[in-house]
């Protein structure tokens, strides 16, 4: 009797259910969507939320992007209160911002700074997919313009990760206006020889894709990232036919030529570094120095 009670062995629930208590802690463990590996979430924090078993890419949000790049302690943010205003009062839109502010802890769905990678300086932006699926609106495309416009004005690269569905709907033409108003921006930086390193992540589609996104000197993207305008499924019904398995895939774009090197979420930092090193000095960092 003693020997059972020191011996008691714990019930766990795999299917949880009506009177059932979890023995797990809620978040403890992770499914990899794409092999189905189960993996302790402080395993895929410690390798960078990428899958142990498979190198599925997890998607990260703007912060968790900036504390992988950037050297500790070297960030400035730009326009963190910046915020949209709901220009063209659609029903809810408002609300639908609030609940997005509170979901992601973000004002919107980019962050935009200064700081330094391996010692060199840099203007970066980071989306974000948890802030409206990424959607670019006035406050992106603003906020993306003005660190464009910082990069020129200091003579450092320009470095800026996409992950986006497209344009926000809820700002109609206002949202569309930013693909040209950041492309014009990106003009001049080229034409004062600035240096711009795009990263596409996963996914990387619609007026994101088809603006900033795809007019740097180099273009370089995550594994596995989904990177097109319009959607597999739109394009298939289109055309009316099946498209390939790796069909926009960041492979299959870079077999095409539309990217220059895929890159693993390990390798980004150093990859970066490097890149923008040979580029030019650390005092000035520009293909125009």
């Amino acid at each position: 009797m003693f020997r059972n009670f020191f011996h008691k062995k714990r019930k766990y629930a795999t299917v949880p259910s009506g009177g059932v208590k979890r023995e797990i802690p809620e978040g403890l463990m992770i499914k990899c969507p794409k092999c189905g590996a189960i993996i302790f979430s402080k395993e895929l924090e410690k390798n960078l939320k990428v899958c142990t078993s498979c190198n599925y890419h997890f998607k990260v949000n703007a912060r968790e992007r900036l504390a992988m790049l950037m050297d500790e302690g070297v960030f400035t943010e730009y326009d963190e209160n910046m915020v949209s205003v709901d220009p063209l009062t659609f029903p809810g839109y408002k609300k639908k911002i609030v609940q997005q502010m509170e979901r992601s802890g973000l004002n919107d769905a980019v962050i935009t700074g200064e700081g330094t990678i391996n010692g060199i300086p840099a203007v970066v932006a980071m989306m974000s997919f948890d802030f409206f699926s990424g959607s670019m609106g006035s406050v992106v495309g603003e906020k993306i313009t003005r660190a464009v416009e910082a990069a020129t004005e200091k003579k450092v690269p320009l470095i800026i990760f996409s992950t986006s569905g497209g344009a926000r709907m809820q700002e109609s033409i206002l949202s569309l206006m930013q693909m040209a108003k950041t492309s014009a921006a990106l003009a001049r930086f080229d034409k004062e020889g600035g240096l711009f390193i795009s990263v596409l992540t996963d996914p990387t589609l619609g007026g994101v894709s088809a603006s900033f996104a795809n007019l740097a000197d180099i273009i370089l993207a995550e594994p596995g990232a989904i990177i097109g305008f319009a959607g597999r499924i739109v394009i298939e019904q289109t055309i009316r036919q099946q498209l390939p398995d790796s069909f926009q895939t960041a492979e299959f774009n870079l077999t095409k030529g539309q990217i220059d090197k895929v890159v693993a979420r390990k390798d980004m930092r150093n990859m970066l570094g490097t890149l923008i090193e040979l580029h030019g000095s650390k005092e000035g960092v520009s293909r125009g120095e």
